[in-house]
Parts: C-alpha cells; sequence; structure tokens
C-alpha cells in the first residue's frame, strides 16, 4: 500500500468511482499495475474511461478487472474491439494471499485509475463491505453536518 493517489507525489488521476465510497464501506485498499495494450492506454489517458458497475475478482493465479469501460482508441484500428473486457491487474503474491483471506462477505471494487511515476498506469481496488440504505442514510446525515459546521466556522 503506498501514498495516496492522486496526491502531490506525481499522481495523476484519470478515473474516480465516486460512487464506491458512497455505496461501500471501504476498509482496505490496495495498489495494483493495469494490463493494457497500446491503444487502451492511449484512451484512458484521454479520460475515455469508465469504473461504474466495476469489480475485481481475486483467484489463486491473479486478480482479474472485470466490466470496467474503456473505449477506443479514435486513432487505431478497432476492429473487434470488446471496451469490457477482462483485464489482469499485477498485484504480489502476498496481496493476492491477503484478498483471497479476507474475501468472504467483502466485495473488491476499482476505486481509481491513476497515472503513477514513469507514466505507468495504476489502479487502486478497495477492499469494502456493503452499505445497507439506512447505513447510507447515516452517510448523508454526516456529510451534511460537516459541511453545516465548515460554513459556520
Amino acid at each position: 500500500m503506498s501514498a495516496r493517489a492522486g496526491s502531490s507525489s506525481g499522481t495523476k488521476a484519470l478515473a474516480d468511482n465516486r460512487r464506491a465510497r458512497f455505496d461501500y464501506d471501504i476498509k482496505e485498499t490496495f495498489d495494483a499495475g493495469l494490463v493494457l495494450s497500446g491503444p487502451e492506454v492511449k484512451s484512458v489517458k484521454g479520460g475515455n474511461v469508465s469504473l461504474e458497475g466495476a469489480y475485481v475478482s481475486v483467484a489463486a493465479n491473479g486478480a482479474n478487472l472485470i466490466n470496467c469501460h474503456i473505449g477506443p482508441y479514435k486513432y487505431a484500428p478497432n476492429e473487434k474491439y470488446n471496451p469490457t473486457q477482462t483485464r489482469k491487474l499485477l498485484l504480489n503474491k502476498s496481496e493476492i494471499n491477503q484478498l483471497l483471506g479476507k474475501e468472504k462477505g467483502l466485495t473488491i471494487i476499482p476505486l481509481q485509475i491513476y497515472q503513477g511515476r514513469r507514466g505507468l498506469l495504476k489502479i487502486k481496488i478497495g477492499l469494502g463491505k456493503a452499505r445497507k440504505k439506512t447505513d447510507k442514510r447515516e452517510y448523508i446525515k454526516k456529510r451534511e453536518d460537516i459541511k453545516t459546521i465548515r460554513e459556520f466556522t
């Protein structure tokens, strides 16, 4: 687990899954590499990516990003290109074992795609538990209370 993505340490956020922080109570985060083809990298850096509805599947042989939409790059030949194909994530063996050990009752969701050092694309995944409707109401209430406190100070 490294420094916070999007901070001043040379990282640039390319896509955020803002809905994930609302729908899930994130317990732990991991940073992983993302295996993409050349035109896919260009498309992601151009902002043509959506993490909505995406999730991560972990098995003993590795982790996969499923249902992440990366649109076709406009200057590349896009014959037979599937924008929501399964993509491999690069994690250490210890991180994979850690995710496998904690997976019961928890969901692994992508939180952010960002450009790390040396221009490499990374993905921040979170291990979280789904919030119930009442939990979401409490979350909204706390958020609004914080906003009102900030306005008066």
